[in-house]
């Protein structure tokens, strides 16, 4: 039985030091900007990145991980790669993302929410808002 108890504990532990990292798909993913420059050709490196600075903040990511999201990526499937137990408390990723999409390019999230909506989806709204076009 106590070892049991020091086997759990050195678990948590473990996952405690290492800052409960996030699913390996999304820690070892390659350099994806190929992909946003081909999918959004009129964009610039700069607007790219802003906005994937706002979403990696909002989520909670290293700064060193901005690019390693694809313009194809579900808002919702990396939410729940982040939270996939039902287990704890519901995490605020998508209201920070609500509230910083709001107050940095006037685009409310609620009008264009839907469970499908995908980053590159998010970001073209992003330059509809902000008066630019950008193709997918």
């Amino acid at each position: 039985m106590s070892l049991l108890v020091v086997l759990i504990l050195a678990v948590l532990a473990w996952a405690a030091f290492n800052g409960w990292q996030k699913p390996n798909y999304l820690r070892y993913r390659p350099y994806q900007g190929r992909a946003w420059r081909s999918t959004f050709p009129g964009a610039s490196r700069k607007d790219i990145r802003d906005f994937l600075s706002l979403f990696i903040s909002a989520f909670s990511f290293r700064d060193s991980e901005r690019l390693h999201f694809r313009p194809d990526d579900e808002v919702l499937g990396i939410y729940r790669a982040v939270n996939p137990t039902r287990w704890l408390p519901d995490a605020t990723e998508i209201e920070t993302l609500a509230k910083a999409l709001r107050d940095k390019y006037g685009l409310m999230l609620d009008d264009i929410w839907h469970e499908g909506l995908t980053l590159g989806g998010l970001f073209q709204r992003v330059q509809q808002a902000r008066g630019k076009l950008a193709a997918a």
